[in-house]
């Protein structure tokens, strides 16, 4: 693979789906070329939308969260593993289902927010979980008596961790280990590396998934949930993944930056 030189289709691309951290920020420090560069699509006329498998917190706090660093993105622009979840849920099963959570309030707010689904206990119809940081031994056996009930098992996202300033804690996965160890049932994944959050966020922005590239830092959740999803990918190496990391791994995306502005550089020589 050449990364000297921008694929050609980078420069026809109607779209981005964006991963936030590792992308635009690392922690809570902007990345330097995050903003020029999210500036640039605009003037370029460029769509994207950002997704994160983070089922913590809702749109409007991550805009927040942006607006600490100096980047302006309105929440309109920002789909969670919450957000899709909820629209899987609603295009899956019918209203007045109930749905038992484990999660945080994000992840409640996007499931039982609009009234479409009851909330559900021990006698729950669908389990969902996401990360939960206040998480009790109450919330484990709820969900596990209702997989093992019956109920359908879907999870946000398979992180096994979260990265923080401490240091890395458990995620969203590790309480989908817990309950798939008691409950019996592996749940139908939505965030990343699962093509369906990219699937939905190409439709979210009117384009096909071909039609768009995925841009990451991770090879093991961004780029592999591009690919399976069908657009066509790029890796930035200011997060996690590095070059070294693609022949490990396996996982090949279509072209490899160091920083955003190498990706702004290409897409202003054809579109500006």
């Amino acid at each position: 693979m050449d990364n000297t030189r921008p694929p050609e289709w980078v420069g026809r691309t109607k779209g981005f789906i964006i991963d936030m951290d590792g992308v635009l920020y690392r922690g809570s420090q902007a990345i330097p070329e995050a903003k020029p560069f999210l500036e640039a699509l605009d003037r370029l006329g460029i769509p994207f939308v950002m997704a994160t498998n983070n089922a913590t917190m809702t749109p409007a706090d991550y805009t927040r969260k942006l607006e600490g660093m100096g980047i302006d993105v309105p929440p309109q622009r920002i789909f969670t593993s919450a957000l899709a979840t909820a629209d899987y849920l609603r295009a899956t099963y019918k209203p007045g289902m109930r749905v038992y959570v484990v999660g945080m309030d994000a992840l409640r707010e996007a499931v039982y927010g609009d009234g479409y689904f009851e909330e559900g206990d021990v006698n729950a119809e669908i389990v969902v979980s996401g990360a939960d940081f206040k998480l009790v031994y109450e919330s484990l056996r709820v969900a596990c008596l209702a997989i093992r009930h019956g109920a359908d098992y879907v999870a946000t996202n398979p992180d096994t961790t979260f990265p923080t300033p401490e240091g890395l804690i458990p995620g969203a996965g590790a309480i989908v280990a817990a309950l798939v160890a008691s409950g019996g049932k592996e749940p139908v994944v939505i965030g990343k590396p699962s093509p369906v959050m990219v699937e939905q966020a190409a439709a979210y922005m009117g384009l096909a998934p071909e039609e768009t590239i995925m841009l990451g830092d991770r090879l093991d959740t961004d780029i592999l949930a591009g690919q399976r999803a069908g657009t066509r990918t790029v890796l930035v190496t200011t997060g996690i993944s590095s070059a070294a990391d693609i022949e490990r791994s396996g996982i090949e995306p279509g072209w490899v930056v160091p920083t955003l502005d190498v990706l702004q550089l290409a897409l202003e020589a054809v579109r500006a």
